[in-house]
């Protein structure tokens, strides 16, 4: 491959919008609410697992062109990782569908178009990206849903890579399914799972995946040829974490219980103070995220400052750190080029904060609300 085709390979994915925005943040006296970070401290018994690991069994600090099909919006590595892997990605939208008053009152409400899923799907299809619960969405796939992926995967021969990385965090009783449950989906199904999301440390990196060996070991050489470090003690603290948590699975005194029951108020907290200076947060099933429809500010407000080509969401999100002091992340970050469009009226708010970031952003937007009155 000559070096003219392999930056063609890597054209469009070198700019990275975190940088942008968090720079800016940086600038500002602003309340982060768009990075999906915890920003109160993982469990006790977890760090005491971290410190036993780090300062313990001395072993731990040795050696120890197909096309994919991408679900949109869609975690926005999944794109470049894609593309790196000379793969061809294929996008297929979550559509809204709006209740009886024309509100998206839950993540539920966006859906995936049976014929279009299904049209996407050709005899070069390899692979599909699913994603429950979702990010940014925070939508939970529902089990009949998943049939359907389910269905097409099996009939057209796709391995389905499944990122369940919020599989604790779902609320309003809803329940998560993970896709390799379900009738002849475990042999072509791989499930990623973080250490980081299941408890609430996103700095220790340490993930999972689980399949059949006849994918496996296709992954363990891809690792061991290209990452070549583990970070052992951070996986010796998780694992002793699960194997507390598997003593306590499904009691009261389960993190797994405990988490989503904290996280599920923040969330209604935030949905409530965003409501009162017009937003409309869409109410999510699942994950560490909301998003929220700014149509509204659209309709006042359209011509931000920004270049004439990009997305109204992203001009709103600057506009907004520099004026209202409150970051979030514009959701057509997260979207195929040729759909930004159609996703530039919404921007996503991480909930994943303690009580002191929430009564900052309160304050906010009681500022905010203030000047909005006549």
């Amino acid at each position: 491959m000559t070096k003219q085709l392999q930056a063609r390979r890597l054209d469009g994915i070198d700019h990275n919008p975190w940088v942008e925005f968090v720079k800016l943040a940086s600038e500002a006296d602003v309340v982060n609410l768009g990075q999906g970070f915890p920003d109160f401290p993982p469990p006790d018994f977890a760090v005491e697992a971290f410190q036993h690991a780090v300062s313990g069994d001395f072993m731990l600090n040795q050696y120890t062109k197909a096309f994919v099909i991408i679900i949109e919006p869609f975690f926005d590595c999944y794109e470049p990782m894609t593309l790196m892997a000379g793969g061809r990605p294929v996008f297929v939208s979550l559509k809204p569908s709006p209740n009886q008053d024309g509100e998206l009152d839950s993540s539920s409400s966006w859906q995936l178009d049976p014929t279009e899923l299904a049209s996407k799907f050709t005899s070069r299809t390899k692979a599909l990206i699913l994603n429950t619960p979702n990010n940014p969405l925070g939508k939970v796939f529902s089990r009949a849903e998943l049939e359907l992926v389910a269905s097409l995967c099996q009939q057209h021969d796709v391995v389905c890579i499944t990122d369940e990385v919020y599989q604790w965090l779902v609320y309003d009783g809803c329940q998560h399914v993970s896709i390799a449950t379900l009738p002849g989906m475990w042999e072509r199904t791989l499930t990623i799972g973080s250490a980081g999301k299941t408890f609430s440390a996103t700095g220790w990196k340490v993930g999972w995946v689980l399949g059949p060996d006849s994918l496996l070991k296709h992954l363990r050489t891809m690792h061991q040829n290209s990452i070549f470090h583990c970070p052992t003690q951070a996986q010796a603290a998780v694992a002793q974490s699960f194997e507390r948590e598997q003593l306590h699975f499904g009691q009261p005194s389960s993190y797994f219980v405990q988490l989503p029951q904290a996280i599920q108020h923040c969330r209604d907290h935030m949905i409530q103070s965003l409501k009162s200076v017009g937003l409309r947060p869409v109410i999510p099933q699942g994950s560490y995220f909301l998003i929220t429809d700014i149509s509204e500010f659209k309709s006042k407000m359209p011509n931000l400052p920004g270049a004439a080509d990009e997305p109204y969401d992203r001009r709103f999100v600057k506009w907004m750190i520099k004026n209202k002091g409150l970051m979030a992340i514009p959701v057509s970050i997260f979207c195929s080029v040729p759909h930004q469009k159609l996703f530039d009226h919404y921007i996503r708010f991480c909930f994943m904060k303690d009580e002191s970031t929430l009564q900052a952003m309160d304050k906010k937007l009681q500022k905010w609300k203030d000047e909005l009155r006549p």
